[in-house]
């Protein structure tokens, strides 16, 4: 069984930690060899898009949190079920987490694991950015 893994002490009240690049570089890596996915800064932080629409937020200490993590975009009841059964790799992030979003420790797991996530946010996303067919109709 797996160790718990505290989270990195931070340097100082209000700073990033310097273990943030190092993570920040692995989401980079996967969110890179996904299709049209692109990287700006975003809230102060790099966020990841399909097709404008956000699917992954890299959050370094994020107003002080304590957290190197990424929080993205889930299915309905995914984040209650992670968040309940490994509460020290997954929580619930401020301001998207009513929508569903998972946030991941990013110190807590694997990039085996982390990349089967982000493929899935971003298919989530990328799915739902998809125009719609209007269905014609004939009389």
């Amino acid at each position: 069984m797996k160790e718990k893994q505290a989270r990195p002490k931070l340097t100082a009240k209000g700073k990033k930690s310097p273990l943030g690049e190092e993570h920040l570089q692995r989401v980079r890596r996967i969110c890179a060899t996904l299709p049209e996915s692109t990287e700006k800064i975003s809230h102060g932080e790099p966020t990841f898009f399909t097709k404008k629409k956000v699917y992954a937020m890299f959050a370094n200490n994020h107003h002080n949190d304590g957290h190197i993590a990424v929080w993205i975009a889930a299915p309905p009841g995914l984040q209650a079920m992670l968040v309940k059964s490994q509460p020290q790799k997954f929580f619930r992030p401020p301001y998207v987490g009513v929508r569903g979003w998972i946030g991941i420790e990013l110190g807590a797991i694997s990039d085996e694991e982390l990349s089967v996530h982000l493929v899935e946010a971003w298919r989530l996303i990328a799915e739902s950015a998809k125009p719609r067919r209007v269905k014609s109709r004939r009389n």
